[in-house]
This record gives C-alpha cells, structure tokens and sequence, in this order.
C-alpha cells in the first residue's frame, strides 16, 4: 500500500512517486518500459513483399533460386547423365535423342546410304582426274584412283562437316554431324579428327577391313551409337528431318 499523500507537497529528489497503475497511453502504443522494434519488422499475419515465396517469386515446389543454367542441380555435369531414352528403364528406346533438347539420333539406313553417296560422288571426280594419266586396268592405276579417292575423301569431308556438319550424302539423307557435348556443328579440329579417323587407317592397311570395324563398333556402341570415327572426334550423328 502506498504511503504517497497526493494532498501534500511534491517530493523532491529523494522522494519515491507512487507505483500504482499508469495511465494508458494513447494512441495504442506499448506501455512504458517495453521496447519497441526500430525496424517495424511485420508480424506473422502480414503478407509476403511481391516477389518473394509465395508470391510467384520461386520455382514451384523448389527454392526461389535454382542453380545455373545447363548445371545439373544433383552435382557433376549435366551430361553424365543417361540421356532420354535410355538407362533403366529406356532400354534405347527410338526417337530419343543423345541429349536433351538434340534432335533424334540418326537411323543407321540413313548412315549406311549417306557414305554411298558421298563415296560414289568422290570416286567419280577421282576417276576422272586419274583416267588421262593412269589406266585403270593394270594395278598401279588402280591403286592410284584409290589413294587419290582417299585423299580427296578425307578433305572433301573434313571440309564440309567443319562448315556446317553435313556432307551432300548427310544433306540428302536428311542426318547431320554434331558434337555431343552440346549438338553444336562439329568444330574444326572434331571434322577434320573426324575425317582423319576414317580415311587414314584405310590408307595405312585393309581399306575394307577397316571400315567394316569401324561401323560394326557403332552398330554396338549405346547409347550414343558412335562409330570409332565418333568417339575419336566426340560427336554423333543425328537427325535433321
């Protein structure tokens, strides 16, 4: 009980005032000697700011950030991967490209008759550069046309997949050569390792031995299908149709 007379005169200095109830304050704010939050930090029941979670700001069902583009969120390269199609459950299904977002690998049909014509086109201009010098009836000619083949063979090739991937046979048949790290046109030095896997261990021994090798590897190879000539150059032959 307060010993405090309010009739009498005000204490000065070591007076005690009276410990009764305040008087609200007005206005709603925080009775004296509670602090207040400086930074108006907004209560639970307040809406998010525009942009946040909630507000359209993430990725549905996932942090509002991801991680960069063409990262794989799970670790390790986007590429190590099985691409679609293919792993557990895909068994190499067709139709179903080397990596995401590349068209369809191409049908070995396709393959099989695009090398036809980029090697009767070849074998033709050889002919003819060969004809008023050699005859083709003894052996020296002949071997002649054919290195002379092989050779133009290997520039006409490394020249047109370094351009643009496609050779007049891959134009015709519809497939492309393309790199399989990102399905970008063969670089310079993939076209030419490309053509030069192919040709020169032809020349060096058993031209048709050789190229029987080299396809029955990709007829094998999955998931890619890649050829020696592939793997080497790290591309693979897809579809342009």
């Amino acid at each position: 009980m307060s010993t405090y007379d309010p009739s009498g005169p005000e204490p000065e200095g070591g007076g005690k005032p009276s410990f009764g109830k305040q008087p609200p304050q007005s206005g709603g704010g925080t009775p004296e000697g509670t602090p207040s939050d400086p930074y108006g930090t907004p209560s639970s029941a307040d809406p998010p700011p525009d942009g946040g979670p909630g507000a359209y700001g993430g990725t549905y069902g996932g942090s509002p950030t991801g991680p960069p583009y063409g990262q794989n969120p799970y670790g390790g390269s986007p590429y190590d991967q099985p691409p679609p199609g293919y792993g557990p459950t895909g068994h190499g299904a067709p139709g179903a490209g080397p990596v995401p977002g590349m068209p369809p690998l191409g049908s070995w049909p396709n393959r099989i008759l695009a090398r036809l014509i980029d090697y009767l086109l070849v074998q033709i201009v050889a002919l003819l550069v060969v004809l008023p010098f050699a005859s083709l009836s003894d052996r020296s000619g002949s071997a002649t046309a054919f290195w002379l083949a092989c050779l133009l063979y290997f520039v006409y090739e490394g020249v047109m997949l370094g351009r643009d991937g496609q050779t007049l046979g891959k134009k015709a048949m519809k497939i492309r050569v393309a790199m399989l790290v990102d399905g970008n046109s063969p670089t310079q030095s993939a076209a030419w390792t490309r053509a030069a896997v192919f040709v020169l261990p032809a020349l060096i021994c058993c031209a048709a031995l050789w190229w029987l090798i080299d396809g029955m590897f990709g007829v094998f190879d999955r998931p890619y299908r890649q050829c020696i000539h592939d793997k080497a150059a790290k591309t693979v032959v897809v579809s342009t149709a």
